[in-house]
């Protein structure tokens, strides 16, 4: 994975996660990524100072690229930035909508200057209709989306725990850059790709937006149960520990009342007999689930429910996370010291991806300048 990309040059003018994300999957994979930042540095290098005084977002998403620092307002750093991109494969940009344009860089002139050139604009709300001008960050997308109307307790919506928005738009647009790439190895043409964070999400949105849309349904908020299945949610165990059960079928059910409540009439009570039944009668489903839970250390509940083949996941800390059995990790430099991250989400034959350094702001500024001057 690490060669896939190898001899192909990405020109990003990128801040925040979105666009840093897609930059930063396609360095992974091996093409050259020069980063193009203001003089004062991604605002995402301030996001906090944890990871041996550098951003956690920041060592996250750039590793492997290249840090230039240009002021494109500038006639020098103007004509630097048309050199880069005259020999790009792929011109990325997160910036404002319409900003790059005003910058003298608008992406329709430069694909008809350059038809292999691939670019992306990512945007809030896209480039086309009523909001397409409208200021965008992840939260604020969560709640335009409906997300945040279907996550969290009865009580509240909630934020989803990541920037859930930033990470679907920047997901999104590396499978379209590869994609764009695959038919450039076909037709010789690059093309333009327009992902927002908003139409990002809403296409993960499409179960309750179908659900509502043709079935009439409004989606619950059901906190750590689901809410279409039950008993399919998290329960506390003697220790304060909580762990989700998930009963998928009736099978499972007859097991799980025989085995680890010990209570096999259950299966047939008219109230359980079928997992309609039982999400219309969860408060009292859980009034004989709470205290059998309770009773025992969650580590026991782990064993009776492994003994019995029934599903289930610890609901884990950070502190349980940091040390999951199952973790696989990178080690990468930084500008304060290596890192160990953990890794991405696929292996290659069997290998974690090797991830480059995180450069400091600006470390590659004078090089870039020295290849770029004519």
């Amino acid at each position: 994975m690490a060669d896939d990309l190898a001899g192909l040059t990405v020109v990003s003018v990128e801040q925040a996660v979105a666009a840093p994300y897609l930059s930063g999957r396609l360095a992974e994979a091996g093409a050259r990524v020069i980063k193009v930042e203001r003089p004062e540095g991604d605002f995402a290098r301030g996001y906090d100072h944890l990871v041996h005084g550098e951003s956690a977002y920041f060592v996250w998403l750039n590793r492997g690229k290249e840090s230039i620092c240009l002021d494109l307002r500038e006639a020098g750093d103007h004509a630097l930035m048309g050199r880069m991109l005259a020999q790009a494969d792929v011109f990325i940009q997160n910036l404002a909508p319409g900003a790059i344009a005003r910058l003298g860089f608008d992406q329709a002139e430069l694909r008809t200057r350059y038809p292999r050139l691939i670019t992306v604009a990512i945007s809030g709300y896209g480039e086309e209709g009523p909001l397409k001008d409208l200021k965008a960050y992840d939260l604020l997308v969560q709640a335009e989306s409906g997300l945040s109307q279907i996550t969290g307790t009865t009580d509240s919506p909630a934020r989803v725990g990541v920037s859930v928005c930033d990470i679907a738009a920047g997901m999104t647009a590396y499978q379209a850059v590869l994609e764009a790439l695959i038919g450039r190895g076909v037709t010789g043409q690059g093309r333009h790709l327009s992902v927002s964070l908003f139409h990002a999400l809403t296409d993960w949105m499409n179960v309750p937006y179908l659900q509502y849309a043709y079935g009439g349904k409004e989606p619950v908020r059901s906190g750590l149960n689901h809410p279409t299945i039950a008993p399919y949610g998290a329960y506390s165990c003697a220790d304060g520990k909580d762990v989700l059960i998930a009963i998928q079928n009736e099978r499972e059910w007859r097991v799980f009342c025989t085995n680890i409540l010990g209570r096999p009439d259950l299966a047939d009570d008219t109230r359980f007999d079928s997992n309609s039944h039982r999400v219309e009668h969860r408060a009292a489903l859980d009034a004989v689930l709470r205290p059998i839970c309770a009773a025992v250390p969650r580590d026991e509940m782990i064993a009776r429910l492994e003994g019995a083949r029934i599903a289930y996941g610890r609901v884990s800390t950070m502190e349980e996370l940091a040390r999951h059995p199952q973790n696989r990790y990178v080690e990468v430099d930084s500008p304060s010291g290596p890192v160990r991250l953990l890794a991405s989400g696929a292996l290659a034959d069997g290998r974690v991806p090797v991830s480059g350094a995180v450069p400091a702001l600006g470390q590659h500024t004078d090089a870039v300048r020295a290849e770029f001057t004519p």
